[in-house]
């Protein structure tokens, strides 16, 4: 089955909601909605990776999180950390975090992957091409599935090599990063030519640019939970690991709609 994992962005800048879960607080009171609604693991990030976006500093970012992995990991809550930083990551894992959700896949901080081995927590490293200043310039692809594949097979091969166990690595394709929103559309829709590489796949289609394609042009970004709702059930049907929505309550009832159809068509 496939796997619902909420957003919980600990930050003042998130494109999606305005920092409403910007405090230790009201980011653990959040997380805790979540799980109600049905989320199986809260990613938590400390940091903005929507376009255009500023760094902040490893220790901002560390502030911000770390606290609220403490909470969580009491409340017995199943937890990602959203983070380019190693430091970040090896002190989330100290702190409960049970995976590392890494959007530059090891590529942003060179000592990301001897964190990953050292701790053998599950690591999702997501297809990227550089930071948020600068990735829709990077959006330039003879083929984009192809290239995409190829990528992450390449980050894959590096991983293993600095020591990360194949079976915990999740591969994630990286809609809405350095790729416009033709190219979005065409990696979704080839979910399947991941198959090959025989490892977990995460997709994250939520709330992002490319949705708006398929709204009135008076759409709000939260009308995007719709078609996040959509395709993450397309998602599942493809056989994903997990989706990562900011809808959690949306996107259960969705999945569980298929569940029972999937039910019905074996019980037929």
């Amino acid at each position: 089955m496939t796997l619902v994992m909420g957003v919980l962005n600990v930050t003042p800048d998130s494109f999606s909601d305005g920092g409403r879960w910007a405090s230790t607080d009201t980011a653990v009171r959040h997380a805790i909605d979540l799980c109600a609604e049905g989320a199986d693991l809260i990613d938590v990030g400390g940091e903005s990776t929507r376009p255009g976006a500023e760094r902040v500093s490893p220790a901002a970012e560390q502030d911000r999180v770390l606290p609220v992995l403490e909470e969580l990991q009491k409340l017995g809550i199943r937890t990602s950390i959203d983070t380019l930083n190693a430091e970040t990551a090896s002190l989330s894992a100290a702190a409960g975090a049970d995976i590392i959700n890494d959007v530059s896949g090891g590529l942003a901080d060179p000592d990301m992957a001897a964190v990953v081995a050292r701790t053998g927590l599950t690591y999702i490293a997501m297809h990227w091409r550089g930071h948020a200043q600068a990735m829709d310039a990077l959006a330039t692809y003879d083929d984009v599935v192809a290239t995409v594949v190829a990528e992450l097979t390449e980050r894959v091969t590096a991983l293993v090599g600095a020591g990360v166990r194949r079976e915990r690595i999740v591969l994630d394709p990286g809609l809405g990063f350095s790729k416009d929103a033709e190219q979005n559309w065409r990696v979704f829709a080839r979910l399947d030519a991941f198959t090959p590489l025989e490892l977990r796949v995460m997709v994250g289609v939520s709330r992002k640019r490319f949705l708006a394609g398929v709204l009135p042009d008076s759409a709000s970004i939260i009308d995007r939970d719709l078609p996040t709702a959509v395709l993450s059930v397309l998602a599942a049907q493809a056989g994903v690991w997990a989706v990562r929505v900011h809808d959690v309550a949306g996107t259960r009832t969705a999945l569980n709609v298929l569940d029972r159809v999937d039910s019905a068509r074996i019980g037929s």
